[in-house]
Order: C-alpha cells, then structure tokens, then sequence
C-alpha cells in the first residue's frame, strides 16, 4: 500500500497516508544531541553482541520503574530493533512443528517468524465485540501436546486493544498449568497506553521465567529509524538470542546504543507529550468513525490505529467492481478517495481495515472526509 501510494503521488495525486505504523513526530532533542555527542566521542567500533553493559543496565532500570520487574544485565538483549528481538526468541525457543498459539488479529511478522523456525501457528480468533481479546477457555482449547510458545502484544497492533492486570491474571492460571509453554509478550506500544497502565504477563511470579519481554525505542521515543530493540528474559533464554544474533548481525548500532542511554534514564516528558497528542487524535477519529454507516469500530486503548469491521461493505458495487473483500474496499479507497490504509487480511482478519491516526489532525480530518464520501458512493 506505501509503495502504491507512493506511486499515486508521482503522478500528481494527494495520497493522504493513514497507513503509517510510526509516530509522526521527530526524536526529541535531547536524545538526537546524544548521539552526536557519541560520534564526536568516537563511539564508532563493533558492539558486545548482547549491547553495552550500561545500556543494559539501563534497560533493567526502566523495568523495574515501570513494571516492576526485577532483572539483571545478563538477562537484557540489545537487537537492531524489536523485530530482531522477536525473531532472536522464536528462532531460539521453536522448533520445526512446534505449536505457536497467536491470537487474532496480529502484527503480521509474528506468523512469518513462526514459519522461518518451521513451527505452525495457531490461530486464536478475537472479535469486534469481545475488544479484540481472547479467554484463558480460549488459551486453553487451542493448547496441545505440540505448543511451544504463545505470541501476542499488548497494546496491540493493529486492534489497539490493551489486556488489563485482571485479563492478564486470567491467562497466567492457564500458563501455570503447563510449564513447558514459554510466552512471548510484545510490549513495543507500552507508552502509548491511554488507560494509564501498563500491566505484563511478567509481573505475575509463577510464570516470569517463561515470559520473553520484547521492548522497544521506535514507538514511544519517535525513534523508528534508529533500530534498537531489546528482550528482557530467563537467563538461559537470553543466552541463546545473544548466540543467534551473533550469527546474525552481531551487536545493535553503536550510536544508537548510547542515544538509547539517554532514552531510557531521561525524562519521559516528551514520551507522555506524544502519548497525550495521540489520545487527542484517536477521539476525533472515533467520532469522525461513528459518523459513518456501518463501520463497526471498538475504540482503541493503545498504540494509534483504529480497526474497523469493514464487511457492511462487502458486495456493494463501483461502477461494475464489486467490493469482495477487505482488500478491494482497501484498494478503492487508495484509488477512489487517495487515502492509504492496510487491509485485514494482513493481521488475520480478513473482516477489517487498519487505518493509523499517527498523522496530522488536518491530514486524519481531510482523509476521513474523503473515506466518508467515498463509501457513500457505493451502491
């Protein structure tokens, strides 16, 4: 969709881009002047694999301010990113045809992660009037002999939904019954909460050695482009991520590392600046959505999407093309209103559109008046 949308504007079209999964804002300052403060100090050689020991530290500091979790360096891994974070802990903990339960809708690299380590993925279905989460009877009715790993986020992206410290309870008293299930718990959106708590399947005693944190400075530090990402874990299980990563890409950005440092242990002012602006945006998107029949929109409790049940317009008519699927109302919009969304199909839900409000209010205005016109010329 950003390459088509790309395409569209160089032939002179205003493409409004409600497909961006990254803040729109740019690093604050204070972090941009640490690394260039690290280049002038020569920062500039190879990097331990598992990160710079004060990095780590630092990493275990946040988590136990903001978590509550208690972890030492050697349980911290620095990656390229939290992909690489991700990729690292399944590569490490799945083998081929182990069973890695993921419920839907999710980000769509978790499936493909599961399939390069071989594995076969479980789907667990979420819906539109559940909020997008599961049930520990769910959890366990999909649990068999052969499931390795269990693989979710909250907040989640694309749904936005944000499990509660009673949710997450919920689904701890499953995992404690099987001790051979690790889960891993993708926490990159933690900031860019609006219920104003944070709660980790880690915090719950009984299972934080089998829980695999993966955390991350794109999302709440406006620093996509940087690429750091970490894992917090068993000890045994960080052994073996810094063993394949080493393989892999070795240590994470020199400069990016020490602008981490900076990241971590400095005031998170902006942090709560752009997690407030993004509270703005999502009410008015949520008004602009319930103005609009038959888009059925749970309202997001974190990250910044909005992911609407689409399929009202499934079967409706343009001209002589007909609306099959999530995928055609996606592609018209991109060619009918000039506005960018990711169909559903590829976070598991085939039903639905993500359509991001990490633009500007002008921007997310203008391009849902566009959505609205144009789905009132369906027939």
């Amino acid at each position: 969709m950003a390459k088509l949308g790309r395409e569209l504007r160089t032939k002179g079209f205003d493409v409004i881009d409600l497909s961006l999964g990254e803040p729109d804002f740019d690093t604050p300052d204070h972090i941009k002047e640490a690394a260039i403060t690290a280049i002038r100090d020569n920062w500039s050689h190879y990097t331990p694999v598992s990160g710079f020991l004060d990095l780590r530290e630092a990493v275990c500091t946040k988590l136990l301010r903001d978590n509550q979790l208690v972890y030492e360096p050697g349980n911290i891994i620095v990656s390229t990113g939290a992909k690489q974070s991700l990729a690292n802990a399944v590569l490490a903990l799945v083998d081929e045809d182990d069973e890695v339960i993921i419920p839907t809708p999710f980000w769509v690299t978790y499936s493909e992660l599961v399939k390069i380590a071989r594995g076969k993925v479980v789907h667990i279905p979420s819906y539109t009037h559940t909020g997008f989460k599961i049930t520990p009877e769910q959890v366990e009715s999909a649990i068999s002999k052969k499931t390795k790993l269990f693989l979710f986020s909250s907040p989640c992206n694309p749904s936005g939904a944000v499990y509660t410290k009673e949710e997450l309870a919920g689904l701890a008293t499953v995992f404690e019954k099987h001790p051979d299930i690790f889960i891993l718990s993708d926490e990159i959106y933690e900031y860019i909460n609006f219920t104003g708590d944070h709660f980790s399947l880690a915090q719950f005693p009984k299972i934080k050695d089998r829980v695999v944190v993966v955390n991350g400075l794109s999302k709440g530090f406006a620093m996509t482009g940087w690429r750091l990402g970490y894992t917090a874990a068993h000890a045994e299980v960080a052994k073996a991520c810094e063993k394949i990563q080493g393989q892999f890409t070795s240590g994470a950005n020199s400069i990016t590392q020490r602008a981490a440092l900076t990241a971590l242990t400095s005031d998170l002012r902006p942090t709560k600046e752009m997690r407030n602006e993004f509270a703005r945006r999502k009410e008015r998107v949520i008004e602009l959505v319930k103005n609009i029949p038959g888009l059925i929109c749970n309202e997001p409790d974190g990250a910044f999407y909005v992911f609407p049940d689409v399929s009202a317009y499934f079967g409706k008519k343009d001209g002589d093309d007909i609306i099959k699927n999530a995928g055609d109302l996606s592609m018209f919009l991109l060619n009918k209103a000039h506005v960018s969304s990711v169909m559903g199909d590829a976070f598991g839900d085939p039903s639905c559109i993500r359509f991001s409000f990490a633009n500007s209010m002008d921007k997310i205005e203008e391009g849902w008046r566009r959505i609205s016109e144009a789905l009132s010329s369906l027939k």
